[in-house]
């Protein structure tokens, strides 16, 4: 078989393997389906973020910032919230709450964290390494503590108690927040769901594979591998940049309105500092700037936790509750993290080039 064939015929079963794939969770039970959803979800996610760091080599601790403006603007524009707490103002609304459509927030969600990339890259310019990482790890905290404390005088966001009856999402008539009956096979909302997020998923990697064969994408490994030379060859590293923290903010916007109407409900906790260390490590686990690796990184470290719950809880249960399950977890996910770092120090799939340059250097 020619090559072109391996390929086609190896795009051919996995695109049928992702199809199947919730159909064969679902037997085993929804809550299997959700988490594969979660795991698209930080995919998506770990792709936009990739574009920051892997690409323009800009390390980003505030990302999750993105995530919340999405997530927060869809529950705002799709919930009675707004029309519940401002009724002189949404009159007409009033009582009924604000429902508008998905094919206008997701750009509008997308706009918006793209707007908040620029103005959290802005005033990082000349910024590198680690003071980087601390302005942007503060941009990520202000984000959430404003989120968490706009509940007066205004009631905006409503604070800690956040934000619930959230509009799940419409397409084209369907309801996914609704089980759709075709025949006598009953897809439930969470495979709906998988599905939509499937499809965003693939358009966010096509998205990003072009943009790093692309001039632009070249242009951002440059100023990761040497700023001051790739400025000196006439490039706008100011733009680029600022361009590096728009089009991954983007990608989080987009997530973040997917997350609110899948879960019907937003609040703070779910936008923590923690969060966006996880997506750091997804990266760094996969391999940074190459996208499978940190599509397999995303997957491992989003699925993992909810996978060892399943070992964690039995654990506690023959130890006679000494153990607690969720520490538990998290020491086996660490100790999964340092094996791996340590059999792998490149991540799990590592660009073809930096594969090269250590054999190189071994050599």
């Amino acid at each position: 078989m020619t090559t072109p064939a391996r390929k086609l015929a190896l795009f051919l079963l996995c695109a049928v393997g992702l199809l199947a794939t919730p159909l064969i969770a679902q037997h085993f039970g929804q809550a299997w389906v959700r988490i594969i959803d979660l795991a698209l979800l930080y995919v998506l996610l770990a792709v936009g973020l990739n574009i920051v760091v892997g690409y323009a080599g800009l390390l980003d601790l505030g990302y999750i910032a993105f995530y919340a403006v999405g997530a927060y603007l869809f529950a705002l524009l799709a919930s009675p919230h707004l029309t519940d707490n401002f009724p002189d103002v949404f009159t007409a609304a009033a009582g009924g709450g604000l429902h508008i459509s998905p094919w206008l927030v997701i750009p509008l969600g997308a706009a918006l964290a793209a707007l908040a990339g620029v103005l959290l890259g802005s005033p990082t310019l000349k910024l590198r390494g680690d003071y980087l990482a601390i302005v942007t790890l503060g941009f990520g905290e202000i984000i959430r503590v404003f989120i968490n404390n706009l509940d007066a005088p205004v009631n905006l966001t409503n604070g800690p108690m956040g934000i619930n009856q959230v509009d799940s999402i419409k397409l084209f008539g369907l309801d996914l927040g609704q089980p759709l009956v075709i025949g006598r096979y009953t897809l439930p909302p969470v495979t709906l769901y998988y599905y939509l997020f499937l499809a965003m998923v693939v358009i966010a990697v096509v998205i990003s594979l072009r943009l790093q064969d692309s001039r632009i994408g070249r242009a951002w490994m440059a100023i990761r591998e040497d700023e001051v030379a790739a400025k000196a060859m006439g490039l706008n590293t100011r733009n680029l940049k600022l361009l590096a923290f728009a089009m991954g903010a983007t990608f989080g916007g987009v997530a973040g309105v997917l997350f609110a109407a899948f879960q019907g409900f937003v609040s703070p906790e779910s936008f923590t500092l923690q969060e966006s260390a996880l997506l750091i490590a997804m990266i760094v686990l996969g391999g940074i700037g190459h996208v499978p690796g940190v599509i397999v990184g995303a997957f491992l470290l989003a699925a993992l936790p909810e996978v060892l719950r399943y070992v964690g809880e039995p654990l506690q249960h023959a130890t006679g509750g000494r153990l607690d399950a969720a520490i538990l977890r998290q020491l086996l996910i660490a100790l999964a993290m340092v094996l791996v770092m340590l059999v792998r120090p490149r991540g799990l799939w590592p660009a073809p080039e930096h594969g090269r340059a250590a054999q190189g250097g071994r050599a």
